[in-house]
């Protein structure tokens, strides 16, 4: 009875997080991954969310894979520094191989914590550009450590993510824009703030 009720849960808690990642329009492919459910499951699962009414898009295609994305400006910069931030808090990056982390993070119970911590960062954040396929290219580069790395503001020692091969101390978008030691008190209303202290995993 006990193996029959983990294995119920176990389905469940798939089904749980496919929902989740259709909501948030990830690919089939994606979704595949980091459930575990087949394709056909998949589709029926998509299907049963729009007869309930709801929308989505379901995009096409390869998801990205640039990881080079998350450094072409200072918002976008931030906005994964905040994401990667509450990534760490909820355990996205718990128990990862070292010292090199180079396998995929994608499993149900990381996709579930994946969830949350987007789910956070869409709503501290006015107007995100980051979206949840970004979200997954994120956690994969971070976990593989080849292109993108966590860091710290120089200054105030916000947590940051970073070029891996950069050769300067890294600041976050307001200590970079500030006069040194000006403004400290607003950036605590910051998304990349909001969890500086996160352990990096």
């Amino acid at each position: 009875m006990r193996i029959s009720d983990d294995r119920y849960n176990r389905d469940r808690l798939r089904i749980d997080v496919a929902m989740r990642f259709i909501r948030h329009e990830a690919r089939t492919r994606t979704i595949r991954q980091w459930t575990g459910l087949s394709d056909d499951r998949i589709r029926k699962l998509y299907h049963s969310y729009l007869q309930s009414g709801a929308r989505s898009t379901r995009h096409r295609g390869r998801s990205p894979r640039q990881a080079s994305y998350f450094l072409r400006s200072a918002q976008i910069r931030d906005e994964a520094s905040a994401l990667a931030s509450l990534c760490c808090l909820v355990g996205v990056f718990d128990a990862l191989p070292r010292p090199s982390m180079s396998r995929l993070v994608a499993d149900v119970d990381r996709g579930a914590c994946l969830c949350r911590a987007y789910e956070g960062y869409r709503d501290a954040v006015e107007s995100p550009v980051i979206g949840f396929e970004h979200a997954v290219l994120l956690v994969n580069a971070l976990s593989r450590g080849s292109e993108l790395r966590f860091g710290e503001c120089r200054d105030c020692g916000a947590l940051l993510v970073v070029d891996t091969l950069g050769l300067r101390a890294p600041l976050c978008a307001l200590c970079s824009s500030d006069p040194p030691k000006a403004a400290r008190s607003s950036k605590s209303n910051t998304p990349a703030l909001m969890a500086a202290q996160a352990p990096t995993a």
